[in-house]
């Protein structure tokens, strides 16, 4: 009787650690948030732009790392094998979540399963733009430009499965050029060698490339959405400029390990959505072009499931290749 009192006690007492462990207040630490990219682009961007918000919400300051490579698989892959506590997250576009896992055959970790959604966070613009000094005034520029000079022209992307590799992909099958791609590790390190002149053009996020285009140093020729820009309202779609059936959208949002307790996911789902009620937040992020996309947990997931069904068959059609 003793032996069997003494393991019932010795078993409540692990169960009241346990217990005690589960309601610890969350977070109890700085919370990691990997980018799959250089610093510079959009996502980092949008990233940095929340944070002062988020640590004020959380009570916690945001600890961005830049994780560049394999298409953002390296980041993912950290955050995979992270504890699931909410202390260590990714903030990514589609390419990772679901270009990847087409593209790459081995692939050690399955994003719709292994990685579950907190939030989104913004809807990111984009536009088809070139050195200021190169002659094209137009996508139909451009195109001619190509077809007269087979595999001469080059333009950059940030990352295989990358929205804007997606666009550049798109244009080469739907006008019948044949162009050189150029990978870089995020928008940054693209947004350099693109206003020196050593791309010819580049699908690029509007967050990096605004601040060229206000300085005439790079020309928008057009913008990949379904709708115009708001921030470039005289620059047409590229559908308007002539090739139809020419949409790309991005939208990132924020994402946890697997088996992340619900009430953890709960907490950082109002965090964002509180920062993006902010009016001040609102007005910083629509001048870099990047629009705030409140929501639930539920939501981002119904978006993924989506946004999966949607791309396949874009995907198969761009011919895209891992690293």
């Amino acid at each position: 009787m003793i032996s069997r009192r003494a393991s019932m006690l010795a078993a409540a007492a692990a169960l009241t650690t346990r217990t005690g462990q589960a309601a610890e207040p969350f977070p109890s630490r700085p919370i990691r948030v990997l980018v799959g990219f250089a610093a510079g682009g959009a996502v980092d961007i949008a990233l940095r732009t929340v944070s002062p918000l988020l640590n004020e919400f959380l009570g916690q300051p945001i600890v961005v790392d830049n994780r560049g490579g394999a298409g953002g698989n390296i980041a993912a892959e950290i955050v995979v094998r992270a504890p699931p506590d909410g202390h260590t997250l990714m903030i990514s576009s589609p390419g990772v979540l679901i270009v990847n896992p087409v593209i790459y055959q081995t692939l050690p970790f399955n994003p719709a399963v292994d990685l579950v959604p907190i939030a989104t966070l913004v809807d990111v613009s984009s536009a088809l733009v070139v050195p200021a000094d190169k002659p094209w005034r137009s996508v139909a520029d451009l195109v001619a430009a190509a077809r007269r000079q087979p595999g001469r022209l080059n333009w950059g992307y940030s990352g295989v499965g990358s929205t804007n590799h997606i666009a550049g992909g798109m244009l080469a099958n739907l006008s019948g050029i044949e162009t050189v791609a150029v990978p870089y590790r995020g928008g940054g390190p693209l947004m350099t060698d693109l206003v020196a002149g050593r791309l010819d053009f580049s699908f690029s996020t509007l967050p990096p490339a605004l601040p060229h285009l206000e300085a005439g140093k790079l020309r928008a020729l057009a913008v990949p959405m379904a709708s115009r820009a708001r921030l470039l309202p005289d620059i047409p779609t590229v559908a308007e400029a002539g090739i139809q059936g020419f949409e790309v959208s991005n939208t990132c949002g924020f994402l946890a390990p697997r088996f992340t307790p619900p009430a953890v996911i709960a907490r950082l789902n109002a965090a964002v959505n509180s920062a993006l009620a902010s009016e001040a937040l609102a007005a910083q992020l629509a001048r870099q072009g990047l629009e705030g996309r409140p929501g639930s947990a539920a939501d981002y997931a119904g978006f993924l499931a989506a946004e999966r069904q949607r791309w396949l068959p874009i995907i198969a059609a761009s011919n895209i290749q891992p690293e």
